[in-house]
């Protein structure tokens, strides 16, 4: 039991505290009701016939009555009130019928001589009397000379009402009227909010048992404020009807939610499968309910209300006291929150049989039980979150004690094995790996063969038109120089010889086609068609020696021009923004795989481009530096340096390895520094990274220059 209350310590102080508050605010409510308020009491209950017969012009015996409770009342009735106890019934007062559904209320004072004079007509059907919007029936009585204390009202109510009748001075009403607007407000704020907290849980867990407790939340409300009046003026556009059924309407649908709330919450169909089957059938009754209402029978509908009401409080009960036994720890909040709603409503039935008096107060308590009640349900979901995490952490223990075992089990079968197994397995690796790299090769070699042969077919099909272009494009400039000579002999020839007419049309068609600024324009189009099919034949030279990948024979290579191609082919991608420093040294001709090492310089280079095009904004004068120089007499030394961000120590430890990469998805394999250092120990040679962040990176690659054929 112990362990029991330190386990659900945090349910029992959120009790502790929405108790208190509870308390607080019945103590609150209690001093809020009016000092000056008088509970008319002296009244006679009057049929519609007595009250058309004017029943009062004969000596009429009033009876004591606190609470008037006369059901549904088509038909119509009166009742003719007595108010001589109040010692200031000549004042200006307010006179309030604690009721907000008659559909029909006036009331008239009757003279000294018996006859009846109408004070104010009210209702849901005329509100004449109420310009400030209250829920309940109000009249300002003024009395006026040979006026009697009598007061006659004629009802009329499609639903089934009890009510009492309270008189106040006009001040004292005014200032109870605000303190119950505060009330009100403060539920409707506290409502709200609890429904919003809910729905931003709802989004963020995606579980459904929070979007039915917002909806419960919603709909309890509504259906609160209905029974007090409220949404007759601020929801449904005083509509009398809209609001008669919202009194069934907004309680049905409030429980419709509701169950399936506590069915998920409780996990009734897991703990209690009997007793959900029973909420099931609620939730049809319910249902039944509402389309009794709909179809007109009333006083069923709220008898089946009243009868749901109580099952759902038997049933609710149960369960949570079952669960609770359990250990079940949802239903402690859940048995407290339903025990702080049943508090409000059992001082609700104390002030309906008169033990407790709370007049225009009266449905306050039921207020405060629904928002505690809300309040706490709301701690419970948020709880929830709590306990579903622990469980996923237990499951996740018990997994990992679970493979704890199975891992000392297999190690206990595997020792006496361990040792004959060992062998085996370093022949099989050593296999795999071969086999591995085998196939790595096998797939490069076809790629880059397909790769050559497609880039040696584009390279021949561009070389045959850019020839013709390139060839063509002096002789066209000696034509077009010619053609400007004669030009010139014929203005020269015809400022002499032709006339003057002729000259000035000559002269005006010049400046017509602008003469001077065409042929400095066929100048410049001329040099832009050299400088670009100039361009064009470096870019085939680079694609046909990156065309080569695939070749399997070593040859002399000339290192500076496969890095020149290089560039080439990474010119676009550098945009004009990235400074290219070529310091290169005398070297000789190297003996490699021209294919492959353009390969490596590609795919160096093309990672210092993305380094330094992604910090453009850190790095105004991005520069790669690529340096060449001998180192002794039997390696050449290829440094390739950029001023880029530089790469950390922990990801440079791992930049060789296949498939690593700091690349989002989709922009890189992590195979391109693991091909280079392939590469490159394939040629006998050696491949270092040095780098520091914000420092910069170089990649330090030394290759002899003469190879064994056994080692390609």
């Amino acid at each position: 039991m112990k362990q029991f209350y330190y386990n659900n310590k945090n349910v029992f102080i959120s009790f502790g505290i929405v108790f208190l508050v509870f308390i607080l605010l019945f103590m609150f409510l209690q001093d809020f009701k009016p000092a000056h308020e008088h509970k008319v009491s002296q009244m006679k209950l009057l049929t519609q016939e007595e009250f058309e017969a004017d029943a009062w012009r004969t000596p009429v015996e009033f009876d004591q009555i606190n609470k008037l409770d006369v059901g549904s009342n088509r038909n119509g009735f009166a009742i003719l009130m007595d108010l001589s106890d109040y010692p200031s019934y000549s004042e200006h007062s307010i006179l309030e019928f604690n009721s907000p559904v008659f559909r029909k209320a006036h009331l008239y004072r009757i003279t000294e001589d018996g006859e009846k004079r109408l004070i104010a007509h009210a209702g849901n059907l005329t509100r004449d009397s109420n310009p400030f919007k209250h829920p309940n029936p109000i009249y300002e009585i003024l009395t006026e000379e040979g006026d009697s204390p009598y007061l006659v009202a004629e009802f009329q109510s499609e639903v089934p009402v009890n009510f009492t009748v309270t008189i106040s001075p006009k001040f004292s009403f005014f200032k109870d009227y605000s303190h119950r607007l505060l009330i009100v407000s403060i539920y409707m704020g506290l409502m709200l909010a609890l429904f919003m907290y809910n729905l931003i849980l709802y989004f963020s867990v995606k579980d459904r048992v929070y979007l039915y407790y917002c909806l419960y939340i919603l709909f309890i409300g509504l259906a609160q404020l209905s029974i007090m009046g409220y949404t007759y003026y601020f929801f449904l556009g005083e509509n009398a009807y809209l609001y008669e059924v919202s009194i069934i309407g907004f309680t049905v649908v409030a429980s419709l939610f509701g169950i399936p709330f506590v069915r998920m919450f409780l996990k009734t169909k897991e703990y209690v499968p009997v007793l959900d089957k029973v909420l099931l059938f609620l939730m049809g009754s319910y249902a039944l309910t509402l389309i009794l209402r709909l179809a007109g029978l009333i006083e069923m509908s709220y008898f089946l209300t009243d009868l749901n009401g109580l099952a759902v409080v038997i049933v609710f009960l149960t369960i949570g006291i079952i669960l609770v036994k359990k250990g079940f720890r949802p239903a402690v909040y859940f048995l407290i929150a339903w025990g702080l709603f049943l508090v409000g409503l059992v001082i609700f039935i104390l002030q309906n049989f008169g033990v407790l008096n709370l007049d225009g107060y009266a449905n306050f308590p039921m207020l405060a039980g629904t928002a505690c009640e809300a309040i706490l349900l709301s701690l419970a979901l948020a709880d929830r979150i709590n306990i579903l995490k622990k469980e996923k952490e237990q499951e996740q223990y018990e997994k990992l004690a679970a493979l704890k075992e199975n891992e000392r089990l297999v190690k206990q079968q595997n020792s006496m094995l361990e040792e004959k197994v060992l062998n085996r397995t370093e022949e099989l690796e050593k296999t795999l790996k071969n086999l591995q790299d085998t196939q790595t090769q096998l797939v490069n070699q076809e790629k880059m063969a397909s790769l050559g042969q497609l880039t040696a077919g584009v390279a021949h099909e561009i070389n045959n038109p850019i020839n013709f272009v390139s060839s063509n494009v002096n002789p066209l400039k000696r034509d077009v120089a010619d053609l400007i000579e004669i030009m010139e002999a014929y203005r020269e020839k015809g400022a002499k010889e032709f006339s003057e007419t002729s000259l000035k049309e000559l002269k005006r068609l010049e400046d017509e086609i602008e003469l001077d600024y065409v042929k400095d324009e066929i100048n410049q189009l001329l040099q832009g068609m050299e400088d670009g099919a100039k361009r064009t034949v470096e870019i085939v030279k680079g694609l046909k020696l990156f065309s080569r990948v695939d070749e399997q024979d070593v040859k002399k290579v000339d290192i500076h021009a496969g890095i020149s191609s290089t560039l080439v082919l990474l010119n676009s991608s550098m945009s004009n923004k990235i400074q290219i420093v070529k310091d290169f040294g005398q070297i000789p001709m190297v003996e490699c795989l021209a294919g492959k090492i353009n390969q490596v310089f590609m795919n160096i280079v093309n990672n210092a481009v993305h380094a330094l095009t992604e910090h453009l904004d850190k790095n105004p004068n991005p520069e790669i530096i690529i340096r060449t120089s001998m180192d002794g007499d039997d390696f050449v030394k290829i440094e390739i340096i950029d001023n880029g961000p530089g790469i950390p120590d922990e990801v440079k430890a791992r930049i060789f390895e296949p498939f690593f990469t700091t690349k989002p998805v989709g922009k890189g394999t992590g195979l391109g520094l693991s091909i280079v250092f392939t590469i490159i120990e394939k040629h006998s040679g050696t491949l270092e990274v040095e780098s520091c962040p914000d420092a910069g990176t170089a990649f330090i690659i030394r290759l002899p220059v003469h190879q064994e054929s056994d080692m390609i």
